[in-house]
């Protein structure tokens, strides 16, 4: 008989809402519309929490754009996506699209959230999804909904 024991509210030894990340730096090549130096995607793109506490920037205002163009095809079970603004207060709006072998540019999700720094200065979205032979992703952030004062911002992109 195989055993093993595993501790309370674990699955397969893994506890529960806990995934295996993909590694978009061997997976993807990324596409941007603009980037300021001082925070680069790759602060974004990791699952390093001091790199992304720094999180990625535009170095322009205005709605941008970030793609992954996935060397294979992935099977994308989880997206996460944390934003933080701790400046100034902006209603901020993002779709989530995808392309894959069979379909292209699939809009998954179109989110607004507005920001406050004395109130909600975070967003986390964690979506649960069921996408196959994905060729692409790409999110279109709108950090103040067409006024194009702002600058975007993403702390963290994951997915698994």
């Amino acid at each position: 008989m195989r055993k093993e024991i595993v501790e309370h509210g674990t699955i397969e030894g893994k506890k529960k809402g806990e995934a295996e990340w993909l590694d978009l730096d061997t997976l993807a090549h990324v596409q941007l519309s603009s980037e300021d130096p001082a925070f680069p995607i790759e602060n974004a793109l990791g699952t390093n929490r001091e790199l992304n506490e720094l999180g990625w920037r535009a170095v322009s205002p205005g709605a941008q754009t970030i793609t992954l163009r996935f060397d294979a095809p992935q099977h994308i079970r989880r997206i996460f996506l944390h934003f933080v603004e701790r400046e100034i207060e902006r209603a901020q709006e993002f779709v989530l699209r995808y392309s894959s072998e069979k379909e292209k540019d699939r809009e998954i999700v179109r989110q607004q959230w507005t920001f406050s720094p004395t109130g909600s200065a975070r967003e986390i979205e964690d979506y649960e999804v069921k996408l196959e032979s994905v060729t692409k992703l790409e999110i279109v952030i709108d950090p103040d909904r067409g006024r194009g004062h702002s600058l975007a911002t993403l702390s963290a992109l994951r997915l698994a």
